[in-house]
């Protein structure tokens, strides 16, 4: 990876794992890295490391790394273990858009956290941001109607709609604390 940079190397991986097998999992992603693209004003050097993070966040879905079933650490133990991936990126996947919270629904919090410390929250804060601001599609929207459609794509009474109705809240103050940063740098002078 020391002749390419970070998001050259992040892209094809991600491509190759969703592009074929879960197309719509891949243009979210890419809508993602979109966003995230959008926060270098307030990433400053870690602006690479969220875009990465950002078009990986979902490889865990892919079939030949499912093995739990929880999305963020299938795709952090593939690129801890197989990627050799930065493990700031690594830590970013694993923990992304309140992943705690289904963890701890699937009974795997413990594993989660003690496999990967939780990165720096505002960039954690960014990518959740970036995540629930991206329609499965990969075009822009806002965190409510993205928590509207997550729960009514899987059911209210399902694990998933149980998980995300209850990580609204934090998604919600990600969002806004993302936008209060984003403000404040509009009103930095040149």
């Amino acid at each position: 990876m020391s002749t390419t940079t970070l998001t050259e190397w992040a892209y094809p991986l991600a491509e190759s794992l969703l592009a074929e097998e879960l197309p719509r999992r891949w243009q979210h992603s890419l809508g993602v890295a979109g966003r995230a693209r959008k926060l270098v004003p307030i990433l400053g050097a870690d602006a690479e490391l969220l875009e990465a993070a950002a078009v990986l966040h979902d490889i865990g879905y892919a079939s030949a790394l499912a093995k739990t079933g929880f999305h963020p650490l299938d795709g952090a133990r593939y690129l801890r273990d197989t990627a050799g991936a930065d493990q700031r990126v690594v830590r970013l996947v694993a923990h992304h858009s309140c992943a705690w919270m289904e963890a701890e629904a699937r009974g795997l919090r413990e594993e989660l956290e003690d496999e990967f410390p939780c990165e720096a929250p505002e960039l954690a804060d960014a990518l959740c941001f970036c995540d629930m601001n991206t329609t499965p599609d990969g075009v822009p929207t806002n965190p409510v109607d993205r928590v509207d459609e997550i729960a009514g794509r899987y059911g209210p009474d399902s694990l998933i709609g149980m998980f995300i109705r209850r990580a609204e809240p934090e998604i919600l103050l990600s969002c806004a604390r993302v936008h209060e940063r984003l403000a404040a740098a509009k009103r930095q002078p040149m």
